[in-house]
C-alpha cells in the first residue's frame, strides 16, 4: 500500500505534444482508475505531492495517455516524469467474488495443507494464463524462494481478515 491509503496506480513516463498531454505506464488493468473528474496525488522522485484533478484519459499503445488541469505544457509536463499517480484506495470499486487485489496478496502468510510455512507473498507474476505468486521465506534455502502457481487446484483459500493464504502444493515444489 502506498501513502495513508492512497496506492500507485501508475508512473508517468513522457509527455505526448505540446499541450501538456502526459504518457503514463499503468499498474492497472482497467482504465477506470483514472476517471475524468477524479483526483490523483502526484509524488515526484524528490517527494513533493501535489493533487491534480483528471480531465481526460484514453489508452495509447502500452501506455495511456491523460491531461490533468494545471498542466498545459509540455514543459511541465517534463519536469513530471518518473512520478507516481496514486489514487485513494477506497475509490476503488469491489473486486468481483474470487478477485483480490494484488496490493491485498502481497504480505500474507502462506501455509500448506499441513500448516506449514511457506513464507510471504512478495510479489505476483503474471504469466498469461494464471498469475503466479513469489513467497519468500528467509529462513530456508535457496534464498527462500518459492513460486506458486495461482490455480484454484494449488491456491484453496484466501482469508484477508486472518492474513494467510493455504496452498495445497504440486510436487516438486
Amino acid at each position: 500500500m502506498g501513502k495513508n491509503g492512497f496506492i500507485p496506480v501508475g508512473k508517468i513516463v513522457g509527455a505526448h505534444g505540446v499541450k501538456g498531454n502526459i504518457k503514463v505506464y499503468s499498474y492497472a488493468e482497467s482504465l477506470s482508475v483514472f476517471k475524468p473528474g477524479g483526483l490523483i496525488l502526484l509524488i515526484n522522485p524528490e517527494g513533493l505531492e501535489k493533487n491534480y484533478k483528471i480531465k481526460w484519459v484514453k489508452p495509447h499503445g502500452r501506455t495511456v495517455l491523460l491531461s490533468l488541469e494545471g498542466v498545459e505544457n509540455r514543459k511541465l509536463v517534463e519536469t513530471l516524469i518518473g512520478s507516481l499517480f496514486y489514487i485513494e484506495k477506497v475509490t476503488l470499486p469491489e473486486p468481483e467474488d474470487g478477485s483480490y487485489y494484488w496490493l491485498d496478496i502481497i504480505g500474507l502468510s502462506v501455509f500448506t495443507t499441513n500448516d506449514e510455512y511457506i513464507g510471504l507473498v512478495e510479489s505476483i507474476i503474471p504469466t498469461g494464463s494464471n498469475d503466479v505468486f513469489v513467497v519468500r521465506n528467509p529462513n530456508k534455502d535457496h534464498d527462500g524462494e518459492t513460486l506458486i502457481p495461482v490455480l484454484e487446484s494449488v491456491v484453496l483459500e484466501i482469508d484477508l481478515k486472518l492474513k494467510i493464504i493455504r496452498v495445497d502444493l504440486p510436487e516438486g515444489l
